[in-house]
């Protein structure tokens, strides 16, 4: 495997460099970059398996990097900064490390990178038209109504109840459980955080570290006052992975 590692400051990107030769001989980092600059450029060029990157470099942020380039590596954010996370995640990022850098974190963040490019190469589902419910319908009082599932932000269990708010702030009662649901949506659009939770990538506002490790996601439109969505501690590797798509 091979890695770049993008840091304008030459302590920590050598820091970097020695903790990942130890945890993972098999990482071969074949490149360090500092500017904003030469990352676009050397990522024209060249195709590793893994990008390590700092947000915040000399010339600019290192999200600039991935608006300049076509990228399809995924990158680790190393960075003192928390803030950054939901636009990391939409940049590709498979994973976001805190500074100062924790031996298991990194030992983590291999572990991981190899699960991914294991499963790189499967195939995905085919195309969702036709395989995948494309509207539900739902009640209001007495009333019916269809509604596309390109309006809807998420479904929450609510008792015996399953609950579907659309992307305007409607709620809806759905006939069906969350059990059935699952199976009829686009896996690339849609995931099942926790028991209570089936959620579209466009409802999520943020994102932040929760209790555990896990995460706690805010959705836009929110759910009624005390419900938080968060995510289950045996769902956060492929929620972060589902971000990465």
């Amino acid at each position: 495997m091979t890695a770049v590692i993008i840091e304008d400051e030459a302590l920590a990107a050598l820091e970097l460099e020695k903790m990942l030769k130890e945890l993972a001989p098999e990482l071969k980092v074949v490149a360090r970059l500092e500017t904003v600059r030469e990352s676009v450029v050397w990522i024209r060029e060249n195709s590793p398996d893994v990008i390590f990157s700092d947000i915040h470099l000399g010339d600019g942020n290192a999200f600039e990097i991935f608006k300049q380039v076509e990228n399809k590596i995924p990158v680790v954010f190393v960075t003192a900064y928390d803030e950054y996370a939901l636009q990391a995640f939409k940049s590709r990022g498979l994973d976001y490390i805190l500074k100062p850098l924790d031996r298991e974190e990194i030992k983590a963040v291999v572990e991981k990178l190899c699960d991914w490019l294991g499963n790189r190469e499967r195939e995905v589902v085919a195309d969702s038209r036709g395989s995948y419910q494309e509207r539900f319908l739902v009640q209001m009082g007495t009333r019916i109504k269809s509604v596309p599932v390109k309006d809807i932000a998420y479904f929450m269990a609510d008792g015996k109840y399953l609950m579907l708010y659309t992307l305007d702030g409607a709620v809806y009662i759905v006939d069906r459980t969350m059990g059935e649901i699952e199976g009829r949506l686009d896996p690339r659009r849609f995931f099942r955080i926790n028991r209570k939770f089936m959620i579209g990538f466009t409802a999520i506002k943020d994102m932040v570290r929760y209790s555990n490790s896990r995460v706690k996601v805010v959705l836009q439109p929110a759910p009624p006052q005390s419900i938080e969505a968060i995510v289950s501690n045996e769902r956060v590797r492929e929620f972060k992975e589902w971000l990465n798509r």
